[in-house]
């Protein structure tokens, strides 16, 4: 009796665990994912024909990407409803018959079972000048495991045929962070990069740089190696910006090396300073021909506003670079981090840097290195560039100069 109570009692569980099952399997299969249809349209007036564009998507929240190739103005995708990114690249033909490489940003919500999407695409500029080959941003730690502030520096590099003169460069800090997108008003990136501090290389320590050569511009052109930081011998550095204003910085000049001007900065002291996260973009430029620093911050002012997390408005000043004046640009930013682009795409329609999450551990003596493609004609690298970052750049690098500045 007991054996067949039992045996019935097994049987009722059996059967409850089948219809629990079962009962999970039917509730699965209702939570499905909507799609929407998304139908995109490039434009741009100028353009006949399309040779070969990407177009990469990227889900925000999932971080799920996909890229098609296309070779007209359209493109239809079914998508899942959420919160995109959508970056476009490549080769197309203007109706003047010219081949030119031409880029596009878009953020959109898709939340609706069709959406219609246009994306601006805008021509590249590329120039016969110096590009940025690296940024060293991020510091070191020290053997103690305190955070060294000092030996962060930009290298450029000549990939032209020509030999170039420094006289009169800039290098330009974004005033807007790429981890946080205000929504400003007006948004002046297609048209202007908004700056937060401008160096200049004075024409009186201008140096030829023969093809394939680069200089370094350090904070401090010094031996940032010791025993206890595993940092970098910086001395024989091109130029420098050392910050003797805010003692607590500690910084130093070198008498042997040229500085370059802080021409403006929105810092305290006096200061042009990297964020350690990289979370800023970075642009090498020009001054047209008599164009004055006193002429640029009396023409050049940038006023915008936007609304805060209170729901006011807030009202900022800075100043502006026009596109046509940079030569070449980069954005930063830690991937989980990364929100815009405050280079117009003409500029740069990508993006790189170091680390994965916010405050990244690992990113301490990484660095942001341009992809070598091959050698130019006196055996010195040749380096890719496509205006487009995200291809152009390696991220979390092994810093160029371990073994010192060798040319």
């Amino acid at each position: 009796m007991k054996k067949q109570l039992l045996i019935a009692g097994l049987a009722l569980l059996s059967l409850t665990m089948i219809t629990t099952s079962c009962s999970k399997d039917d509730n699965s299969t209702e939570q499905q994912i909507v799609k929407s249809d998304v139908a995109i349209t490039l434009k741009n007036a100028d353009v006949k024909s399309y040779k070969a564009v990407t177009v990469e998507i990227l889900e925000i929240n999932s971080g799920k990407k996909v890229e098609k190739i296309v070779k007209e103005n359209s493109l239809t995708i079914q998508l899942d409803k959420g919160s995109y990114k959508i970056a476009v690249n490549g080769t197309v033909v203007l109706n003047n018959g010219e081949e030119v490489q031409v880029g596009g940003n878009k953020e959109i919500n898709i939340n609706s079972a069709k959406q219609e999407v246009s994306i601006d695409l805008f021509i590249k500029a590329f120039s016969e000048d110096f590009i940025i080959e690296e940024v060293f941003f991020t510091g070191v730690k020290t053997l103690e495991g305190k955070q060294y502030t000092g030996g962060r520096y930009f290298k450029l590099i000549n990939n032209t045929e020509k030999v170039l003169k420094t006289g009169g460069l800039l290098v330009l800090q974004s005033e807007f962070n790429t981890s946080l997108d205000h929504k400003v008003t007006p948004n002046i990136v297609n048209e202007a990069f908004a700056v937060q501090a401008v160096l200049m290389i004075p024409e009186e320590y201008s140096k030829e740089v023969q093809p394939g050569d680069f200089i370094v511009i350090a904070d401090m052109a010094t031996n940032h190696n010791k025993a206890n930081i595993p940092a970098f011998d910086l001395s024989k550095a091109d130029y420098e910006y050392p910050n003797l204003d805010n003692p607590k910085l500690g910084q130093v000049d070198n008498p042997a090396v040229p500085n370059a001007q802080v021409i403006y900065t929105a810092m305290a002291f006096n200061m042009f300073f990297l964020h350690d996260r990289g979370y800023e973009s970075w642009a090498i430029a020009r001054f047209p021909k008599g164009m004055t620093k006193e002429a640029w911050m009396t023409s050049y002012k940038y006023d915008y506003s936007y609304i805060n997390a209170a729901n006011r408005e807030t009202k900022k000043s800075s100043y502006k670079i026009p596109n046509e004046w940079i030569i070449d640009g980069v954005n930063s930013c830690a991937i989980e981090k990364w929100e815009h682009n405050p280079l117009g795409a003409s500029i740069d329609s990508g993006w790189t840097g170091c680390g994965t999450i916010e405050s990244d551990p690992t990113r301490f003596g990484k660095t942001i290195r341009r992809k070598v493609v091959g050698q130019m004609a006196n055996g010195k690298n040749l380096y890719k560039d496509t205006n487009n970052s995200t291809a152009d750049f390696n991220r979390d690098s092994q810093s160029s100069l371990v073994m010192g500045i060798v040319h």
